[in-house]
Parts: structure tokens; C-alpha cells; sequence
């Protein structure tokens, strides 16, 4: 019987989204109304614009964020600002800084300064990299952590559900999309019999990202089931920055020592059991060991502020020692302002350009990056690194296609090669450098990746697993098709629409 695959726009959201349109419309209304005929108020307006320019400028958010907020608020009276003091920056209230203490206090105590000490004495460049990332997504250096690398979704799909059926004490997971459909049923039926049995399941999807694949109320039909649920930012009529940070992450830990992460949503086409935009390609790992603990870590971090549930959270916590020893790993989470101080995955990504000596080889389905990125990437490639980057050719969002093209012609004349894959859609995130070295995970070549969003991936150094990576790189490479100067240039019309849509494209 073939599925046929619903989409949705629950009343829930129809009602909030419309509240919050009211609500900001009447705040700027009432603004305007008392401005208008009152001189004193147009200078207070004045004032107000050019006192919020200046905030902007001496903030130490990057300039490429700066500009179009600048632009905003001089250029629209009284809405710019007044969208500025609603959405620039999101606000943690003192319950969820509670929570985020009490998670840190209670997470795994590991001292890994033996490995670190090793990595250092191994490679200095390397033991830099996961030096930065331990300092600054509050992680660990693991080297007692087997990776196994899936290609495509479709062959990470039956591993995941067999380890799903081994799982006995507990199964977490968090999904950016979840929908209806082969992959969803299949876990679903396994979490429900596992919740039966007494194993502790839990579900964290994300509001807004599950808006058009999910029935409103979603989260009561999973609790009636036995599996703990909850939303992420459960969409509220609030005017504020909030609906902004979506968890863009993708996280499966079962029983804290087993663990998946990557590109794949819970949804048919990341198994290609349905075709949106050709073929689909992304990609996974499994992680089998106590680097699952960072996984943990950063579950609870999401479910918990997004839950009323308040667990002891270092009895999910593994430190069973594994025998075997297969590189270094390092699990990491990003997100925005205040829950990280830094952009830790465009960090890392710098970093891995900025010290690779013969090569990177990228995939995003994306290409939306700041000056800072687009210099590291052109700088690589501007000293001899061969620097390859491979973005789908069907794109799913036309307008962000148009901004992932834009780049192209600037980094092709700093010679990086970039490929476009023919059968389809590439979701992978993926950075190799040099053979040895790689991140994999959920964080894509955009602002809203790199600055807006929850995110999580996985540093690898040393890795058997990096291998496959690189042969799978090369192989989609082959399947792809180079774009060259030629191909990358456009006439002035589309010269223009691209040069405005790179003003707001840190909003968007």
C-alpha cells in the first residue's frame, strides 16, 4: 500500500502566528499614532533610531549580522527598531539558566587529560581543534569510541532500528522533522512496545520544524503511548526572538552507549523511500562508546528546558572503558547567544581550513557563509589547499539556491572547486581535511546553522571511519557536475537579485 504523506497547517499554529502578527501590529500602530502630530516624539524617534544603530555597531556580534539590523532600523522608521528591541537578541529566563547549570553540574566527570596529553604529543594542530571545542561547547576528548559511517540514509535506517530493539534501559531522541511515513512507523512501533516494557523512551521534536509534517497536538498522541514528550519552543503569541532558535539537531542515544547522529531527519526521503528533489543525499554516523555521554548531555539540554520534567541526569551517564582505541572523538553542540558564548561550529570549520595542508573537501546543501568563512575558505585555496565543496543541483528553497550560487563565482576565482550533484539533493554536512581529520553532523553552510540555530556534530581525528568518509566524498564528486566561471556568472538582473538578497540573508 503506498503512503501518502500529509501535510499540515495545525490550527494551533494558524492561531499563534496570527496573534503574533496582531501583536506586533498594534505595538507599532500605537508607536506610530503617538508620533504622529507630536514633534517631541519625532525627535524621540530620531533619537531612538540612531541610539539603536549605535548599539548595533558596538555589539560584538559579526559585522555581516550587523549590517542588514543597521539597515533595518535607520531605513523603515519606528518598525526597524521596534523589531530590533522584539527579535535581535534571545533572552534565557532565570528557570531555564537553572536548568542549564544544574545539567553542566550533573554531566559526565571525566578527566581526559591523558588523551588530550596523547593528542598533543600526536598531532599539536589537532589537539588545538578539540582544545577549542572542549572550551568552548563544554565537551570532552574520548578515545575509547568506535564510528561507523553511513553513506547514505538509507543504509543507516536498518542499523538504527536493530539497535532501537536491543535498547533496555532508556532511548532518547531529538529530531529537527518527523514525519509519517516508513522510517517514523517503524521506530515508532519499536519505541512504543520499548515504553511497554518499561524502557525509559523520550521524544524531543522541534516545534516549528515539524509544523507542516505533524498534527498540532503530536506530542499528547506520543504520551498516550507510554513515550515521554516534548516540544521544542513550543510555538507561542509572543514577540520574540525565541521562535527564531530552532534545535536543528539530530540526536538518537540508546541506553548512553550507542549513539547516531548527522543529516538524517526522521522523515521518507532522507531514506529515499520518497523523491522530493531527486535523489537524496545525505549522511550518518553511529558512535558505540562513552562519547554517547556527550549526546546524553546534550538531549538533556534541550528536553529539559523545553519540559517540566526535572531528572537526575548524571544516572544516564556511562564510564564503562572500552578496550579498543580508535582515534579521538570529540561531540560537540552550537547554539546562539547565551547558551554558547562563541559560534563553535563555524569555529571548528575555520580552524580545520585554516590548518590543512593538502586538502578539504566539504559538502552542505547550503552555501550562505559571512566574509569571515568565505575568507577562510578562499585563504585555503589561495595557499595551494585543494578545497572542493559539492551543493545539490535540484534545490529545495529556489531564493536560497539563488543566495548558494551567488558565492560561487567569488571562491571559484580563488580556486576552489565546486560540484553540484546531478541526481539530486545533497543534505550532508560534512568537512574532511587531509585524510585525518573530519566533522560530521547537522551543521550546514548557512547563517541559520551557524548562527541561529541548536546544532551538534562530531570531530574526528584519526578515525578508521574518516577513510570511508573521503571514499564516499569522491564518490559523489564523480556523480556530480563542476561549475566553472562560465557557469557560475549571471546577467545583471540576476546580478541585482542576488546582490539583494545577500543584504538580508542574515536574517533569514
Amino acid at each position: 500500500m503506498e503512503l501518502k504523506y500529509r501535510k499540515y497547517m495545525p490550527s494551533r499554529f494558524v492561531f499563534n502566528i496570527l496573534l503574533l502578527l496582531i501583536e506586533v501590529a498594534v505595538v507599532i500602530g500605537l508607536v506610530i499614532m503617538i508620533t504622529i502630530g507630536s514633534r517631541y516624539m519625532l525627535i524621540a524617534e530620531a533619537i531612538t533610531q540612531i541610539t539603536v544603530a549605535v548599539v548595533i555597531i558596538a555589539s560584538n556580534d559579526n559585522p555581516d549580522y550587523k549590517a542588514p539590523w543597521i539597515f533595518f532600523v535607520l531605513i523603515v522608521p519606528v518598525v526597524g527598531f521596534m523589531f530590533y528591541f522584539m527579535f535581535y537578541s534571545r533572552k534565557l529566563n532565570p528557570v531555564s539558566r537553572r536548568k542549564l547549570r544544574r545539567i553542566d553540574a550533573g554531566s559526565a566527570k571525566l578527566c581526559d587529560s591523558p588523551d588530550a596529553e596523547r593528542l598533543a604529543e600526536e598531532s599539536p594542530h589537532a589537539y588545538s581543534q578539540a582544545a577549542l571545542l572542549k572550551k568552548l561547547s563544554r565537551t570532552h576528548i574520548y578515545t575509547d569510541t568506535e564510528v561507523t559511517y553511513f553513506p547514505l540514509g538509507d543504509s543507516m535506517f536498518p542499523a538504527m532500528i536493530e539497535d532501537l530493539k536491543k535498547a533496555e534501559k532508556f532511548i532518547f531522541l531529538e529530531y529537527f522533522i518527523i514525519q509519517d511515513g516508513k522510517f517514523w512507523r517503524a521506530i515508532l512501533d519499536v519505541l512504543t512496545q520499548k515504553a511497554r516494557a518499561g524502557v525509559d523512551v523520550r521524544v524531543l521534536y522541534d516545534d516549528i520544524g515539524c509544523m507542516r509534517t505533524l498534527p498540532g497536538n503530536y506530542y499528547k498522541t506520543l504520551r498516550k503511548a507510554g513515550i515521554k514528550c516534548a516540544t521544542f519552543s513550543h510555538l507561542r503569541a509572543q514577540a520574540n526572538n525565541k521562535f527564531n532558535n530552532r534545535s536543528h539537531r539530530k540526536i538518537t542515544v540508546i541506553d548512553g552507549i550507542v549513539g547516531y547522529t548527522g543529516g538524517i531527519n526522521l522523515a521518507d526521503e532522507y531514506i529515499n523511500a520518497r523523491k522530493r528533489f531527486g535523489h537524496w543525499k545525505d549522511v550518518g554516523i553511529r558512535i558505540e562508546g562513552n562519547a554517547v555521554n556527550e549526546l546524553t548531555r546534550l538531549f538533556f539540554e534541550d528536553y529539559e528546558l523545553n519540559s517540566s520534567h526535572v531528572d537526575d541526569v548524571s544516572e544516564f551517564y556511562r564510564d564503562e572503558l572500552r578496550p579498543t582505541r580508535q582515534g579521538y572523538v570529540v561531540p560537540f553542540g552550537d547554539g546562539p547567544k547565551p547558551v554558547y558564548s562563541h559560534t563553535v561550529a563555524k569555529t571548528a570549520i575555520m580552524n580545520l581550513l585554516n590548518q590543512a595542508k593538502r586538502y578539504v573537501y566539504m559538502t552542505s546543501p547550503y552555501l550562505i557563509i559571512d566574509s569571515e568563512l568565505t575568507q577562510a575558505i578562499e585563504n585555503a585555496a589561495l595557499r595551494g589547499v585543494d578545497v572542493r565543496l559539492i551543493t545539490p543541483h535540484i534545490p529545495d528553497k529556489k531564493l536560497v539556491f539563488t543566495m548558494t550560487r551567488s558565492y560561487y563565482p567569488r571562491l571559484i576565482e580563488a580556486g576552489v572547486k565546486i560540484y553540484e550533484y546531478t541526481p539530486g539533493f545533497v543534505h550532508a554536512k560534512m568537512y574532511i581535511a587531509d585524510g585525518d581529520t573530519a566533522i560530521l553532523g547537522t551543521v550546514n553552510l548557512d547563517y541559520r546553522s551557524l548562527v541561529h540555530h541548536f546544532e551538534n556534530a562530531v570531530w574526528l581525528y584519526n578515525v578508521p571511519a574518516i577513510a570511508d568518509m573521503e571514499r564516499d566524498f569522491l564518490a559523489t564528486q564523480e556523480r556530480s557536475e563542476q561549475v566553472d566561471e562560465q557557469t557560475a556568472e549571471v546577467r545583471l538582473p540576476g546580478k541585482f537579485v542576488r546582490a539583494v538578497v545577500k543584504i538580508f540573508a542574515p536574517l533569514l
